[in-house]
């Protein structure tokens, strides 16, 4: 959807020229102060946004064992190969982009366009930071340089965080108009304020295992200005329509059609959902869909079923198939070939891809089916918030309860799961099948939440309830990589995951390798040492993760 909507947007930026005028020197694509319309160009840079956020959530996702990670070992997981269009994205359309708005913006007046776009731009900084490590920005954008050098990870941050401050200066000026059409919040300049803050607290808790005092006081602040987001209509997500062609407009990760399913589910979160509490989590009949509900037998579908767990498994591991009744995907770091079971391993569900909800039917998925697509990018939600604030709580000694945080994390997160598949053409599938089943929404939600708390209690250090927090974030987090990969770096929760198929996979990727096209294009690139390079806000023991 979004490459095709960009080339469209891109294509009504450009202006009529008479061919006896052009100057060859110039490029008739290109965005330039001259030929441009904010609107157009602020819808072009929200629609790469949501492309952008994707491609560097994948990673994040596969790494923490929310999806298959298609790869044996560590080193190719994360190949410089893998990134090109992610830097390519970042670089040459959003930021190229975001810095032809912002002056046009300002110097009309225009400052709810310049706030987005700053706010946007604060992303992409701290998402590459977290990525990359240390990557260009001063002498980036830079028509006349063609080999910018890195700035310093922590560089970066500082310049993100003061387009968040000049971003919430913007929203609070007199505008002389508002967005024409703004693809996330309508305009509203609250929601973007609370959105930029939101970013600012993501940013301050990733450092605050190198800047403890100065992550405390910002927090402090940003708790104390009480502008973060904090309700449903405040969540910062990219909505996905289902259109399927002309253009198409659906979620990138739903991934049906008459031939199946697409991508490999993780049988660690699978199993993790369906056993961790001693019932099965409310909300995994939205994030996953069991085209079978019986666990197959057929080798010529599913290999390991005849293979013994690898001996480098603990007792408790999942291995293969992660419960009885038809969920089932890949284990972590399994790059097999792929048998013909596109119609039977499990699909992405209603949540937050557009599927279909489970409802026990067990049959395969088709071109179209489910919600068809109309999904959400989870970029930012309430529950996310408050999960940073409780593990903020516990470890920096933040405003607030990190129990009463957590649960209040978890009951917003399962809200959000079910209102955004309830405002899908699935809601009556929904509705009939708990009639039908007795199942009572509030009754299960309330089950899970006294067994979280019951966990919570239970720890006797602060390591241990560290542990339950992360858990649960990452529970909620399916679809959100980014956010997945900075919990488990900074905190190493949750603990215990699901080890490599190989017993030597290799060192665990801290940050990603350099794209090849800009160490190959660039003479002053240098590709980093190894995965084992982190990033700057990451100090963490280097045995930490697996």
């Amino acid at each position: 959807m979004i490459k095709k909507l960009s080339f469209a947007l891109l294509a009504a930026l450009t202006l009529s020229v008479s061919s006896c005028k052009l100057d060859l020197l110039d490029n008739p694509n290109a965005v330039t102060n001259s030929n441009t319309d904010i609107n157009y160009l602020l819808n072009n840079i929200q629609l790469n946004y949501a492309t952008h956020f994707n491609q560097v959530s994948d990673p994040g996702m596969r790494l923490t064992r929310m999806l298959n990670q298609g790869s044996a070992i560590y080193e190719n997981a994360v190949s410089p190969s893998n990134y090109d269009d992610t830097w390519s994205r970042a670089y040459a359309s959003l930021l190229t982009d975001i810095k032809t708005l912002i002056p046009l913006a300002e110097s009309s007046q225009l400052y709810v366009h310049a706030g987005i776009a700053r706010t946007i731009r604060a992303s992409v900084l701290l998402n590459l930071v977290d990525m990359f490590g240390d990557v260009p920005y001063s002498e980036a954008i830079d028509p006349a340089n063609f080999n910018p050098k890195v700035d310093a990870g922590a560089t970066v941050y500082e310049v993100a965080l003061k387009d968040l401050n000049d971003a919430i200066s913007n929203f609070a000026a007199n505008s002389a108009s508002s967005p024409s059409s703004d693809l996330y919040f309508s305009a509203s300049k609250d929601n973007w304020t609370r959105t930029a803050n939101s970013l600012k607290l993501k940013a301050y808790l990733n450092r605050r295992l190198v800047d403890k005092s100065g992550s405390t006081t910002a927090i402090n602040a940003l708790i104390a200005g009480g502008k973060l987001i904090s309700s449903a209509d405040q969540n910062f997500t990219f909505k996905y329509g289902s259109n399927l062609t002309n253009p198409d407009t659906r979620h990138p990760r739903y991934g049906y059609s008459n031939t199946g399913a697409g991508d490999y589910q993780s049988n660690s979160y699978m199993g993790t959902m369906y056993y961790s509490k001693g019932f099965v989590d409310p909300r995994m009949r939205f994030y996953f869909y069991r085209q079978t509900i019986k666990n197959p037998t057929d080798v010529n579908a599913l290999r390991c079923i005849t293979n013994s767990k690898p001996n480098h498994f603990s007792a408790s591991d999942f291995f293969c198939l992660p419960t009885d009744v038809g969920y089932w995907g890949r284990d972590h770091l399994n790059n097999e070939g792929i048998p013909p079971d596109g119609l039977l391993r499990t699909a992405f569900g209603v949540y937050p891809a557009g599927g279909l909800y489970d409802n026990n039917a067990g049959t395969g998925v088709f071109l179209g089916a489910g919600a068809g697509g109309a999904g959400i990018q989870p970029i930012i939600m309430r529950s996310f918030v408050d999960f940073m604030l409780a593990e903020s709580a516990l470890t920096l000694g933040t405003t607030g309860s990190a129990r009463s945080l957590l649960q209040s994390a978890v009951e917003k997160s399962m809200a959000d799961v079910r209102a955004m598949a309830l405002a899908t053409t699935e809601s009556s599938k929904i509705t009939s099948f708990e009639a039908a089943n007795n199942i009572v929404w509030t009754t299960e939600v309330s089950k899970y939440v006294a067994k979280v708390l019951e966990n919570y209690d239970a720890a006797t250090t602060d390591d241990a309830r560290l542990n339950v927090i992360a858990t649960e974030y990452w529970l909620a987090l399916y679809g959100n990589g980014v956010e997945s990969y900075n919990l488990y770096r900074r905190t190493g929760k949750p603990a215990n995951m699901q080890p490599a198929l190989e017993a030597n996979p290799g060192s665990f990727p801290r940050s990603v390798y350099y794209p090849a096209s800009y160490i190959n294009r660039n003479a002053n690139a240098k590709q980093k040492a190894g995965v084992t390079v982190p990033v700057f806000w990451d100090n963490n023991a280097a045995n930490l993760l697996k």
